[in-house]
């Protein structure tokens, strides 16, 4: 098990689709959502054969990933914007 997740006990979370293994454990950081996302997000780690789902429905978690970092995305732009223009009037 790496030392970046929680393992949870079978009743927490569906089995995992595609090998019905019931170990499962949470990552703490994953790439698309740093620290933050995977708190937000119910994404788990099958540990018997690697697949990430989600773990309240055993679905796939890519459309919640891909809202996720659009908005993300949409607030950095924006407190950047912010940033710049406060910097402009100050001139």
């Amino acid at each position: 098990m790496h030392p970046e997740r929680m393992l949870f006990t079978q009743s927490e979370w569906v089995p995992c689709p595609r090998c019905a293994s019931d170990s499962v454990s949470r990552p703490m950081f994953t790439w698309w959502g740093g620290l933050l996302g995977p708190r937000i997000i119910p994404e788990v780690h099958c540990n018997a054969c690697g697949h990430h789902y989600n773990g309240k429905t055993g679905g796939s978690n890519n459309k919640a990933i891909a809202i996720y970092l659009a908005v993300a995305f949409t607030g950095i732009v924006c407190l950047l914007a912010l940033i710049v223009l406060t910097l402009l009037r100050l001139r």
